[in-house]
């Protein structure tokens, strides 16, 4: 797995090893090196959100009418 791979390649290869794990056709050992690779790139994509995240800020306005920022934040 590349270092540095893009978010869209990253989800891109980790729906392709659910597609061939929801299969069922794969040999056990198979299976078990596909699930390690996908947490590995689960693990990635959650980190690239993450630091997206972090660098999204929402402009506001105040009662003033000031233009002011804040962290992005999402109700979860």
């Amino acid at each position: 797995m590349r270092c540095l791979m893009k978010f869209e390649e990253s989800m891109q290869e980790l729906e392709e090893i659910v597609r061939k794990m929801e299969s069922g056709r794969l040999p056990l050992d198979d299976a078990l090196s596909m699930f390690e690779k996908g947490m590995k790139l689960s693990h990635l994509c959650s980190k690239k959100l993450e630091a997206a995240r972090s660098k999204i800020e929402i402009l506001t306005k105040n009662k003033d009418g000031e233009l002011l920022t804040q962290p992005f934040c999402v109700n979860e």
